[in-house]
């Protein structure tokens, strides 16, 4: 936790901020140290009573009102500690320590930002006091100053950074409490980099405390990202876990604050250093922190999509559960976007569209508090709103799958059903489109792991090309080559360059720029080697060199199933078993299908049936290795892609049903309960029960 320690107030000091981080997101750390208290005016002689406990992160509260709320907040009585509150306001509306509780109370126990400043106003206009000799006069001093520093840090959380700042000058001003290296995020917050630069070097050069100077080289951290020189940001974060080791040590912290570990791992991404990012996150992901907005498992779930590390990537998601369900109420109002997010591309890939576009659709009726983020508002829902689109898409596509495999006259309800899909997914696209509209955000989107932006993934990108239009962004593509975004790696500029030619129809130009994507991309990358393997085998197939299609083919299906329907691509198969009565059902079918072309040298499918067994359809590469394989009524007990009406199918038309759900998704039953658990709770302000918290967070930590 972050304090602002007053000299006479009590070694244990009070809470001004708590340190926040998630993936392209940069604040100042956790600590106040102890030398922290000697900054700042003496307050030693201040007759203040010293209480015989902490309450409110004070040592020097005796309101018998107020301890019996801290009281109940220690001891997770969390209803109690709001009744306390309530009542305390209902009999001293005019108190301005009865205001300031309920605010802390409504803070800590629900995150209800707008309800805690309302009071927290009132608290601040019955202490408007402009001197320290006026706050020790009234008898108030220790509530003005924890109304002055909660102000602070719920206007810097709601994103009034102005108004943040006015409130640490007020604290400086009346306190004689040194506050410079609290402003650095504020300042980064309005972009205003050289002024934040010019804070952090004026704390190096003035302050020895650990607390202030990991602060300070936190903030250069992200203005030298800012400025687009990352091996500077990670020298400058290396700086700041280097002050924070001895904190870490003395709070009995075998690794350093998440903060640092997850800021240190998005500029190794800048840098496309993935095995240093991926180290970062795991030291992060091995100590519980439930007052940091970042929660690694959110970042390693898109290291591992992004690698097609599926299998791990589905235990992250579980994992990122535990970390969210013990995070406080206020950090779960400042990231639930960001878990909705990463839950939705999972389950896109997984082939579960109707769930991500809830969770995609929720992220944008409820977005983060993006105060603790470089990335504004705009930019989250900007995201929201394409993987939205993306989500209803895939929906059309699964419905019109679907069609494939019933009588064309009973399809009249599900094509309406796949107009209102694509539809919506028009619409949300437009919203995304219009969100992402300005030209120099573009540019730096198309830098490889943007730095300060909101986290989109690499291969989810390209689809910015469809909504903002082929030629615009050409344009924007070699304006940010011009800038040196892809210094590093020129294979994400081919990349780009082959979804722009696949979409204007320059077939020539995309087997150029695609075999030149493919040879420079790095090998992490695999889901972006995918979407490009696919634009080139599609590019090659209709070049007539379909041996050379073919094994691209066979890659984007192993390495991203879903592509085929994300991008609306068929699939050229042969069906080699006999003329039977079954084959010929089957292979209508396959022809109905929008997944599947029916070629002579396409892919194999085969049906085997041994005995009494239920039949098998297997889709193999040209090496005999198996790509896809189902055998009849093998669905899992929570069957997104089989309705009720589907009950009447025949056997060969639900095998084509199952047919296509396991090929074009990953191999993953989510139950609805998992899904739905995903959407998360609403705030439960009773108490939790420990023990199973404890379990959940073994699990997480454990090897």
């Amino acid at each position: 936790m972050r304090h602002l320690t007053l000299k006479g107030f009590g070694k244990a000091g009070r809470q001004l901020f708590f340190a926040v981080a998630t993936s392209a997101v940069f604040v100042m750390p956790s600590f106040v140290s102890a030398q922290d208290s000697e900054q700042g005016q003496d307050l030693s002689n201040v007759p203040i009573r010293s209480a015989s406990r902490l309450c409110f992160g004070m040592t020097d509260i005796t309101e018998p009102q107020a301890l019996a709320v801290c009281d109940a907040l220690a001891l997770d009585q969390n209803v109690r500690a709001r009744e306390l509150a309530q009542q305390w306001v209902a009999d001293a509306p005019d108190s301005p320590g009865a205001q300031y509780a309920l605010a802390e109370v409504l803070f800590r126990v629900e995150g209800n930002l707008p309800r805690a400043l309302y009071h927290l106003n009132i608290a601040e206009s019955l202490t408007n006091y402009t001197s320290l000799g006026r706050a020790l006069e009234s008898g108030n001093l220790v509530w003005h100053y924890l109304t002055l520093s909660q102000l602070s840090y719920a206007h810097q959380l709601i994103g009034n950074q102005e108004e943040s700042l006015v409130y640490l000058d007020k604290i400086s001003q009346i306190y004689g409490q040194d506050t410079e290296s609290f402003r650095g995020w504020p300042l980064i917050k309005m972009k205003r980099y050289d002024e934040a630069r010019e804070s952090a070097e004026k704390v190096l050069s003035t302050s020895n405390s650990p607390g202030e100077r990991s602060r300070a080289w936190n903030t250069l951290c992200a203005v030298e990202l800012a400025d687009l020189r990352p091996n500077e940001s990670l020298a400058a974060c290396q700086n700041a876990m280097n002050e924070d080791t001895g904190i870490a040590a003395a709070q009995g912290f075998e690794d350093l604050d998440t903060v640092h570990l997850l800021n240190s791992a998005e500029v190794s991404l800048n840098l496309l250093q993935f095995a240093e990012a991926e180290d970062f996150l795991d030291r992060a992901s091995r100590r519980m922190d439930p007052d940091s907005v970042g929660n690694p498992w959110v970042y390693k779930l898109y290291l591992y999509m992004n690698q097609s590390r599926f299998d791990e990537a589905r235990q992250a998601l579980d994992r990122m559960l535990v970390w969210r369900e013990n995070q406080t109420p206020l950090v779960g109002v400042m990231n639930r976007a960001d878990h909705f997010m990463v839950s939705a591309a999972f389950l896109l890939l997984s082939g579960y569209a109707d769930d991500a576009a809830r969770l995609t659709q929720a992220a944008l009726n409820q977005p983060d508090r993006t105060g603790s983020y470089t990335a504004d508002e705009a930019q989250k829902d900007s995201y929201s709103a394409l993987v939205n689109s993306m989500a209803h898409q895939m929906r059309y596509q699964q419905i019109r799958e679907r069609m494939a495999t019933r009588p064309w006259l009973s399809n009249a309800r599900l094509w309406i059903e796949a107009q209102a899909a694509r539809f919506q997914a028009w619409r949300t696209g437009q919203l995304a489109a219009s969100l992402f509209a300005d030209e120099q955000t573009l540019v730096s989107r198309l830098r490889p792991y943007a730095p300060l932006d909101v986290h989109i993934p690499e291969w989810m990108e390209h689809e910015l090309i469809d909504l903002i239009g082929a030629g615009v962004m050409a344009e924007l593509l070699d304006a940010a080559a011009a800038e040196g975004a892809f210094t590093l790696n020129e294979g994400y500029y081919f990349a780009y360059q082959s979804e722009i030619h696949a979409r204007q129809g320059r077939r020539q130009s995309l087997l150029t720029s695609a075999e030149q994507a493919l040879r420079l991309l790095p090998a992490q990358e695999v889901m972006l080697r995918a979407r490009v393997s696919a634009r080139l085998a599609d590019a090659l197939w209709r070049d007539d060199r379909l041996e050379e299609a073919i094994g691209h083919f066979a890659y984007a299906l192993r390495h991203d199933p879903s592509l085929f329907r994300r991008l609306d691509i068929a699939l050229p198969v042969t069906l080699t078993t006999g003329n039977t009565t079954f084959s010929s059902d089957l292979s209508d079918y396959l022809r109905r299908s929008p997944r599947f072309m029916l070629h002579d040298q396409g892919l194999a499918v085969a049906i085997q049936q041994d005995g009494d067994a239920e039949p098998t359809l297997c889709l193999r590469d040209r090496q005999g290795d198996s790509l896809s394989c189902v055998q009849a009524g093998d669905w899992p007990e929570d069957r997104p892609a089989l309705q009720e009406d589907d009950e009447e199918l025949d056997e060969i038309a639900l095998l084509m049903r199952q047919f296509q759900h396991q090929t074009f998704a990953l191999g993953y039953n989510i139950s609805r309960s998992q899904r739905l658990a995903l959407l998360g709770t609403s705030v439960i302000i009773s108490s939790r029960d420990n023990s199973n918290l404890q379990q959940q967070r073994e699990a997480v930590l454990g090897p």
